[in-house]
């Protein structure tokens, strides 16, 4: 029997591929936006892509399954009800930055397709903070907003923001964004905002959380939201790192976790390292600026995701990002810590039947390694 994502890789994909990378992302997700405002799309889609339930319990959340949306896919919550349908346990919307900004000068993608990767300096282009929550709002009170599906949002730095000032540049963001979203991830780790990952150091780093967690206990006194999550209560803050960071650098970002209530971590963003290739055509993909994932991103991703569960036995819970396209991937990530894990160049290359494949694959490996949760399995690689 032919597999959806045989289909997509030998029909579909050649004819997306053959176009410019940008715009067959935005012609995706408009089309995307357009089936998550009908009900009736939404659920033919899930009848045919839903994985199978394979729950979670982590950042206080309960996930469906561990495999969610990476961000950078839906900028602007344009398609918040499609992940759902599309199988995925949770999705992480965004970078959104306070300012609206339109990111990076076109063409600012790159296929490396012979190694399953993908280059970008997008720059964080997304309409901004209260934009963002206006397009939330909206989903909430159509009553499109996903059930059991924990919906995450990135926040980024804004470009015309000076380094000194991101710590109110990242709070105005929650303060906005705080009671759409159940959780938030504090990117300071994308290589293409001028200076953004300065802001790992421990310092930079420090203040910025603080100024998010007095945000956060400030608006756990807000009203409950109609048709959607309780707005009471700390949301879960995760700090996403970059793959290129020292493993000492790690373990100075760690020692914030205490002091600061770091839920979670996100590991990793993209990479400014580029592996060796004697092919001309990945040579010339690689000498474009931008942060490189997929394949090429996924050891590395691996051996940072290992050393943070060594320091932390997983606590804080770490979810697993980078190359991941099947359900060995995911299974590497999570033996080595990984509570959860995520996906964005894989679906591209995949298609998306790539959840649920993912999916039923991790089934199959706890069945076979004798584990009741997948929780169980988490770590025992590391």
């Amino acid at each position: 029997m032919i597999s959806l994502t045989w289909f997509y890789r030998t029909l579909v994909r050649p004819a997306l591929f053959s176009q410019d990378s940008e715009v067959i992302h935005n012609r995706t997700l408009a089309r995307l936006a357009w089936l998550s405002r009908r009900e009736i799309f939404c659920e033919a889609i899930a009848s045919f892509l839903q994985a199978p339930r394979l729950p979670v319990n982590t950042l206080g959340l309960t996930f469906p399954n561990p495999v969610g949306l990476a961000a950078g896919l839906d900028k602007l919550a344009e398609a918040v009800p499609a992940w759902a349908a599309l199988g995925f346990g949770f999705s992480e919307l965004g970078g959104v930055t306070w300012h609206a900004q339109p990111g990076n000068p076109p063409p600012r993608v790159f296929r490396a397709v012979a190694e399953g990767g993908l280059v970008n300096r997008m720059g964080f282009n997304n309409p901004g903070a209260e934009a963002v929550a206006k397009e939330l709002a909206a989903w909430r009170a159509a009553g499109r907003w996903p059930a059991r599906h924990p919906v995450g949002i990135n926040l980024g730095k804004s470009k015309v923001t000076p380094l000194p000032q991101a710590a109110e540049d990242y709070a105005q963001s929650l303060r906005v964004l705080w009671p759409y979203a159940d959780f938030f991830v504090v990117n300071v780790s994308s290589p293409n905002t001028p200076g953004l990952r300065q802001l790992q150091d421990r310092a930079a780093l420090n203040e910025i959380l603080a100024a998010l967690q007095e945000v956060n206990r400030a608006m756990q006194t807000a009203t409950p939201l109609s048709g959607g999550l309780a707005a009471s209560g700390a949301k879960p803050l995760l700090v996403k790192v970059a793959p290129d960071l020292s493993l000492a650098a790690l373990d100075q970002i760690l020692e914030l976790v205490g002091p600061r209530q770091v839920a979670g971590l996100v590991a990793t963003n993209t990479t400014i390292s580029r592996p060796a290739t004697e092919d001309p055509d990945l040579r010339k993909v690689y000498a474009e600026a931008g942060g490189l994932s997929g394949r090429p991103l996924r050891a590395r991703s691996t051996e940072l995701i290992r050393h943070l569960y060594r320091q932390t036995r997983g606590v804080p819970p770490i979810i697993g990002v980078g190359g991941i396209f099947s359900a060995a991937d995911a299974w590497e990530k999570i033996t080595a810590g990984a509570v959860l894990v995520q996906l964005y160049t894989g679906l591209v290359f995949e298609g998306p039947a790539v959840v649920r494949e993912i999916v039923s694959g991790l089934r199959a490996r706890l069945a076979e390694a004798g584990f009741a949760r997948l929780e169980q399995a988490v770590g025992t690689a590391a």
